[in-house]
């Protein structure tokens, strides 16, 4: 009797001692082909390397635990009827993952965005750092971490800000009436020709928007590298205003009358100097006695 409970004692040892190494091979060999992955798919996009290097890594490690529960004596059957009925109370429970998982499948095959793009969701803009099967992760401009659900990607609207190699970037200005149009459109062609961020090709662009309660509204369009935008966008407004104050070009402000009444004149305004403001006030103050 001892002898035999001693040969069992022996027997799980060993299949335990059996179990372990097939776990550790199974890491190690996991580990090993989702790195070979990622170097034999360098011509694909970076986001579906990483999905297929867990995608790898996981079905490999799957079919060494389902050998290492076999030597531990569990019956696979058993376990994958738990499973399959494990599965279905899962799915009935996680209807929104269900939906996530799905959308996620839509971005990966339709790529509207890949790792390092900058995108706009809302009123959320960050970097992508990883595109997985439930949510996207972006990190913000002030360093924040967003997660973004896959299904709220599907249904909303998305900007790609970084898809195309230049970008536009509009400067909406006003200028005032008595402004001569011609000057304007070359002081700011000027402009655009010193800024060395700005592109020859396309070239930039003068609109005259309409006729606004104050001013001339004009909208100057110029392009540039998709990495240079935010030095444009802050260098050229800067640079405008420098050359309107030189060339004497009034960017106002708005303008109002005052009326009593609709059948009335507007108030008379008389403009008076500071110096003789003060010498009005003198004279008008009795002196003393």
């Amino acid at each position: 009797m001892d002898s035999l409970l001693s040969l069992l004692e022996h027997r799980h040892v060993a299949a335990f001692f059996r179990a372990t190494l097939l776990l550790l091979a199974g890491l190690l060999i996991a580990h090993t082909l989702a790195k070979l992955t990622v170097k034999v798919t360098k011509s694909i996009s970076a986001h579906h390397q990483v999905l297929l290097k867990r995608l790898v890594y996981w079905g490999v490690l799957s079919l060494f635990l389902a050998s290492v529960l076999k030597e531990l004596g569990f019956s696979l059957g058993v376990l994958l009827g738990a499973a399959g009925v494990l599965s279905v109370a899962i799915g009935f429970a996680s209807q929104t993952s269900v939906s996530n998982l799905i959308s996620g499948l839509f971005l990966i095959g339709e790529k509207p965005f890949q790792l390092g793009d900058v995108i706009k969701v809302g009123e959320t803009t960050g970097e992508v750092l990883s595109i997985d099967l439930l949510s996207v992760k972006l990190r913000t401009f002030d360093n924040l971490f967003v997660r973004l659900p896959n299904e709220s990607l599907i249904k909303s609207q998305m900007t790609n800000l970084t898809r195309f190699p230049i970008r536009r970037f509009d400067l909406m200005i006003g200028v005032a009436y008595k402004e001569n149009i011609k000057h304007v459109r070359d002081t700011l062609m000027a402009v655009a020709d010193a800024n060395p961020l700005c592109l020859d090709e396309p070239a930039p662009l003068f609109v005259l928007n309409g006729f606004g309660d104050s001013s001339l509204n004009i909208q100057f369009s110029v392009w540039t590298k998709r990495e240079n935008f935010r030095d444009l966008r802050n260098s050229l407004q800067e640079e405008v205003k420098v050359a309107f104050d030189a060339a004497g070009i009034e960017i106002p402000f708005p303008h109002r009358s005052l009326y009593a009444g609709s059948d009335t004149a507007p108030f008379p305004i008389t403009i008076v100097s500071t110096t003789n403001a003060v010498t009005q006030a003198q004279n008008d103050t009795p002196s003393s006695t």
